[in-house]
């Protein structure tokens, strides 16, 4: 039996040979789990490479392939752009942005019409006095109609915009007009009276201060002002005029900023009747189907406006480090 072999020495040569196979195996053994292990996490370093170099691809493909997400379609159709939130600059309801989508519709030769699918409370005189004046060079060079539906609200530089289509189409419930301009501000000099607050204003020019809202209200400034919000909400009104022409009911009230509702905005001339998109595509337009021609910023614009921003303030810096002036 074994329990009856004497044990063997430690510096018994068999003794040390099983130590050191034991020993031999499980160094391999270490050493492979070891590969095993750095091969796992080169295989994960290449696929979080070739993910980021996928998600980069997506993003130039973005801004380089999607403006609008419309292409041209051969088939008749009724072209939709859409005008939502407040009318400036940098937003999607701006001049550029909506000037775009308009050439493209206007030079798509399917589009049998375009509609502009208005809700907007208004915003700058000036992108609106630019779509309206593109929109009268458009239908003239491309002999096409424009009409607006107004879904909520159509007011101020909204309505300035509508006014250079051939036809408004409202919801009885719709808000509509506020023909008027506003200049607004606030002022704080009797609380800075009461809170012993000094306002120390220097400036280099008489009317740099214009309607600084910690001085007092100057007479001749304020009425500077006045004279020059009438004067824009002159080129409204004539926009107005010219957009509605005979079928305007105008009274004393019509430019004095008031909004209506769609059904009252019918009667005084300022809309042409009651619809929707689809109805004025079925029944106006004779083109049921729509397409869409609105210019969006997608995610792949977005990100490179950022990065454009950031490289841009980053050699701003880089500039200012090295004592370089940027003019």
């Amino acid at each position: 039996m074994n329990d009856d072999l004497p044990e063997m020495p430690l510096s018994h040569p068999g003794r040390r040979a099983a130590d050191s196979g034991w020993e031999r195996e499980t160094l391999e053994k270490l050493l492979f789990a070891s590969l095993r292990e750095q091969r796992s996490a080169r295989r994960w370093r290449l696929f979080l490479r070739l993910l980021w170099l996928a998600v980069i691809g997506a993003a130039f493909w973005y801004i380089f392939n999607v403006q609008s997400g419309t292409v041209a379609i051969s088939t008749p159709h009724t072209a939709v752009i859409e005008i939502r939130g407040e009318i400036a600059s940098g937003v999607e309801a701006s001049a550029e942005n909506v000037v775009s989508s308009l050439k493209t519709a206007f030079e798509d030769k399917g589009a049998r019409a375009i509609v502009l699918l208005i809700d907007s409370p208004g915003g700058s005189p000036v992108q609106a006095g630019i779509i309206n004046d593109e929109i009268t060079r458009l239908k003239a060079l491309h002999g096409k109609k424009v009409y607006a539906v107004v879904e909520e609200t159509c007011a101020s530089a909204a309505y300035y915009i509508a006014a250079a289509a051939d036809g408004i189409y409202v919801d009885k419930a719709s808000l509509v007009g506020s023909i008027g301009v506003l200049m607004d501000g606030f002022g704080f000099t009797g609380l800075m009276d009461k809170l012993g607050i000094e306002r120390r204003l220097m400036t280099a020019g008489a009317n740099k201060a214009l309607l600084d809202p910690f001085s007092p209200q100057d007479e001749r400034q304020t009425a500077y002002i006045q004279t020059m919000l009438t004067e824009i909400h002159a080129q409204f009104i004539d926009a107005v005029k010219k957009g509605r022409g005979d079928r305007l009911k105008e009274t004393p009230e019509t430019f004095s900023g008031l909004v209506w509702s769609g059904q009252q905005a019918v009667e005084q001339g300022l809309a042409d009747g009651l619809g929707s998109l689809d109805s004025v595509a079925r029944d106006v337009v004779k083109a049921e189907e729509i397409v869409d021609y609105t210019q969006r910023e997608n995610l792949g614009m977005r990100l490179a406006r950022q990065f454009g921003a950031s490289v841009g303030r980053g050699i701003f810096f880089a500039a200012r480090s090295e004592g370089v002036q940027l003019k």
